[in-house]
């Protein structure tokens, strides 16, 4: 349903910088369920006999089926929260170009399809804003043909669009999408740097498991960091407290990502433990890799994996994270282009790179000032880099490669 209308070493001294200041994901896993209208505040309270505690709400989006939700303000939001329910913000916005479904529709145009994204993405930004919904917000995107790869190229792009809009103002991006169509795509560009991943991934498999396995359409490693929700049974009428509501129904898996922002990322191997390991095998989750449980513990499995990684990047395959190894994790994913005044996620996620690379500390805020753009002008000329203090894809390239 989603609201659319359709036709059919010891690290005892390792310092940490303080609580990061974005709105963070909050943790859940249970039940959500989502319904095309926002719900009353008294359909919600009755709703607290059900054995959901999660629920979706189309927030944005010219596609939406229900567009006038009514009953979704921020009073509602926040009464909600205070009730001990999770909220998941959809967005349904231009949908696949070859979408035989829907109306609105995203162009064919790659490029103009991105652009789509960063507006619509833009706009999901001051709507949520608005209502009080931060960390995540989840574009939904509706089944289409992803065999045809002029539309799932305008898709991908659309979704780099959005993504990267989000990452812009910190906020946490999540995707909605049919798991043999959306998502697929998505998985199979995975480790791309020409398309952002998404943090978080929304799989329509109405197969009846209440569950986060994708099976065969998307890898188990991938999307492992707690990042996972599961729509697995489509339109059907449940009641619950006297109140009967049509929904999907979901398994919600999410968490927010463990800390990886440090004054310093010390080398570590085989036998060390602590908050760096931690975020050593969050970053090898997040690159695909089979680290195991986030423990703190370098065990086996992290060790398997750090191997693996070091090998795919041309590093030596000790098993020992240093400088190098440090570089190429913290930088990897897509290759935004970054710049003096750039903002968010992206930027943190620079900012984490050039301080393992250059072995010193950069402020860590996702704020790409006079400090930032030093660093990058220091990494440049130390790589024999083009030194024009901005970051596109061969700076990317260099850190990715653990220069």
């Amino acid at each position: 349903m989603r609201g659319v209308r359709i036709a059919a070493v010891s690290l005892a001294t390792l310092v940490l910088f303080p609580t990061v200041s974005w709105a963070s994901p909050t943790s859940f896993a249970g039940k959500a369920f989502d319904t095309c209208d926002t719900p009353s505040s008294a359909t919600m309270q009755a709703w607290l006999s059900s054995p959901y505690r999660s629920v979706g709400v189309y927030f944005g989006g010219d596609g939406r089926g229900c567009k006038t939700q009514a009953n979704l303000t921020a009073a509602w939001v926040s009464e909600q929260v205070s009730e001990g329910w999770h909220l998941l913000p959809l967005y349904v916005g231009r949908q696949a170009p070859c979408t035989t479904t829907q109306s609105f529709k995203m162009s064919a145009d790659p490029s103009v399809a991105r652009s789509q994204g960063r507006a619509e993405g833009g706009d999901a930004v001051a709507k949520a804003g608005s209502l009080g919904l931060n960390a995540v917000l989840y574009n939904d995107m509706e089944h289409y043909d992803s065999s045809n790869t002029a539309c799932r190229t305008a898709v991908l792009s659309y979704l780099t669009g959005w993504t990267e809009r989000l990452h812009e103002s910190s906020y946490f991006s999540g995707v909605y999408s049919g798991a043999a169509s959306g998502i697929r795509d998505l998985a199979n560009v995975y480790r791309s740097t020409t398309y952002a991943r998404p943090d978080f991934i929304d799989f329509a498999w109405w197969n009846g498991k209440a569950d986060t396995d994708a099976g065969s359409y998307v890898p188990s490693t991938y999307w492992s960091n707690h990042q996972r929700i599961h729509q697995y049974a489509g339109d059907h009428n449940e009641t619950h407290g006297g109140r009967t509501i049509n929904i999907d129904s979901n398994q919600v898996d999410v968490q927010p990502p463990v800390n990886r922002d440090f004054t310093t990322y010390p080398t570590v191997s085989s036998g060390a433990n602590g908050p760096a390991v931690s975020a050593l095998q969050y970053l090898l989750k997040d690159d695909g890799r089979d680290a195991g449980t986030v423990d703190g513990n370098f065990g086996s499995r992290t060790d398997t994996a750090v191997r693996a990684f070091q090998s795919a990047r041309g590093l030596g395959a000790d098993g020992e994270v240093g400088r190098r190894t440090w570089t190429a994790l913290l930088s990897a994913g897509w290759q935004p282009n970054l710049a003096r005044g750039s903002t968010g996620l992206e930027v943190r996620r620079l900012q984490r790179a050039l301080t393992a690379a250059l072995g010193r500390s950069i402020g860590i805020d996702g704020d790409f000032g006079s400090g930032t753009e030093q660093a990058v002008r220091d990494y440049q000329t130390t790589r024999g880099l083009p030194v024009d203090g901005e970051v596109g894809p061969q700076t990317w390239t260099a850190l990715q490669s653990g220069q």
